[in-house]
C-alpha cells in the first residue's frame, strides 16, 4: 500500500479533487464499497499531497492539515465513516449484522434491495444535507 500512497501523494493534483465537498463525496463514494479505514488513508494522503508542504514527514503533513485545513480532514472523515453505511460491504458491522440475520433466518433485504429501500431514500438525503450545511462552502464547523 505504501507505493500506492506515495504515488497518490505525488499525483494529487491530477485527481481533480480540490474542495472539501469534493473530498467528502469522493471519499464517501469509495467508502460505500470499500472499508472506511483505507479509504480515509488514501484521501488523507491525497489531501496532504495537494495542500501540505512537499517533502515533510507524514506526521508533519497530517499535523499541518489538521491545523491549517481542518475542513478537509473533517470532509474526509465524514465521508469515510458515514458512507460506509450505504451498503452491506461498506463496513464490517453492516456485513456482520447481515450474516447473523441470514443465519438466524431473519428476512433481510438483498444487497441492492438495501441500497434502493434504505440507502438512497434515507441516507443519501441525510448525507446531502450534511454536505450542504457543513461542507458546501468549506467554512462551517
Amino acid at each position: 500500500m505504501i507505493p500506492a500512497l506515495e504515488w497518490l501523494e505525488h499525483h494529487a493534483n491530477d485527481l481533480g479533487i480540490r474542495t472539501p465537498g469534493q473530498f467528502y463525496w469522493t471519499t464517501g463514494a469509495l467508502s460505500g464499497v470499500l472499508d472506511n479505514a483505507p479509504t480515509y488513508l488514501n484521501f488523507l494522503t491525497a489531501a496532504s499531497g495537494l495542500l501540505a508542504p512537499a517533502g515533510s514527514a507524514p506526521a508533519a503533513q497530517t499535523a499541518f492539515l489538521v491545523s491549517e485545513y481542518p475542513q478537509y480532514v473533517r470532509a474526509i472523515s465524514l465521508g469515510a465513516v458515514f458512507f460506509g453505511a450505504m451498503t452491506y460491504i461498506g463496513n464490517g458491522p453492516n456485513f456482520l449484522v447481515k450474516s447473523i440475520a441470514d443465519r438466524s433466518k431473519i428476512r433481510m433485504p438483498s444487497f441492492f434491495g438495501y441500497i434502493f429501500k434504505y440507502s438512497l431514500p434515507f441516507l443519501l438525503p441525510a448525507f446531502s444535507l450534511i454536505w450542504y450545511v457543513f461542507l458546501r462552502t468549506g467554512s462551517a464547523f
